[in-house]
């Protein structure tokens, strides 16, 4: 009953995550598409008072770079957007305090044998490896209680803390597809954007016998925008993806480390009892 209502909860959570995600991109985009029509495209920007005459600042420049300016600002949104977001959450899982001081402590005193108090330690810090702890110390009293010899103990225990973190840490990966799949998508908008800039330059270079130099100008600073945005855009996603690994990767292995610690407990134990 109880696995049933945390999935049902995770299911809900999982929607609302979807519909968000969802809401985030279509609202990026438009957002990009406006920026770069109303204010890059500002008629102040450029010389004139029109968006045909040469750009008076780097605003009137990016805005130079085309539609598919519009679009890499959206995706650079996102990937702000979603940095920011898994930021959040994966601060809020891992509860309060340092992790690595809080699995110490709580590996004190179940070697200690003071169960009760590292649960009381799990309550206290909040986070999703105390939710995993927590559930192996409590499959610890039941099979302490239920007298499992060492190797049963421990296959218990360990599918525990397996299917606690099953349950936790999908909430921590969710939208870092979207992250790793923006690196990709930056940078291939900005070479799409590149090779319409040089289209655009040696068409302007082909027509007739002198090359026209304003529009060869365009289609250079196109290119080079372009490339420019669509770099940052992939940067800033590889980052944020390759940061947010890691800090679960870490999470995982404290998880791990705290589940060695329970079993290892559980072997002394029915050492200490089998020698009694």
């Amino acid at each position: 009953m109880a696995n049933a209502s945390v999935q049902k909860v995770e299911k809900k959570e999982g929607k609302g995550s979807n519909i968000f995600a969802g809401l985030a991109i279509v609202i990026c985009l438009l957002v990009g598409v406006l920026v770069w029509k109303f204010i890059m495209g500002s008629p102040s920007n450029f010389e004139g008072g029109t968006t045909e005459g040469h750009p008076l600042g780097f605003l009137g420049t990016v805005y130079k770079g085309g539609v598919i300016v519009a679009v890499l600002l959206g995706l650079l949104m996102m990937a702000l957007v979603f940095s920011i977001e898994r930021f959040l959450v994966i601060s809020k899982a891992a509860g309060k305090g340092n992790v690595e001081a809080f699995i110490a402590k709580v590996q004190a005193q179940i070697k200690g044998g003071n169960i009760n108090e590292a649960m009381a330690e799990c309550d206290k810090q909040q986070g999703i490896v105390a939710n995993v702890v927590k559930a192996g110390l409590l499959k610890y009293e039941e099979v302490k209680r239920e007298g499992f010899d060492s190797e049963r103990a421990e296959a218990a225990i360990q599918q525990e803390l397996e299917e606690a973190t099953s349950l936790e840490m999908p909430m921590l990966e969710k939208n870092l597809v979207i992250l790793s799949t923006l690196v990709s998508i930056g940078t291939l908008v900005g070479l799409l954007g590149t090779v319409s800039g040089m289209i655009k330059a040696f068409s302007a270079m082909g027509a007739g016998s002198t090359p026209d130099s304003a529009q060869l100008a365009v289609g250079i600073s196109e290119a080079l925008i372009n490339t420019a945005t669509g770099i940052g855009t992939s940067t800033v996603s590889i980052i944020a993806y390759n940061l947010f690994t890691t800090k679960i990767d870490k999470l995982t292995y404290a998880i791990d480390e705290a589940g060695f610690t329970i079993a290892q407990t559980y072997r002394r134990f029915r050492a200490r009892a089998n020698n009694a």
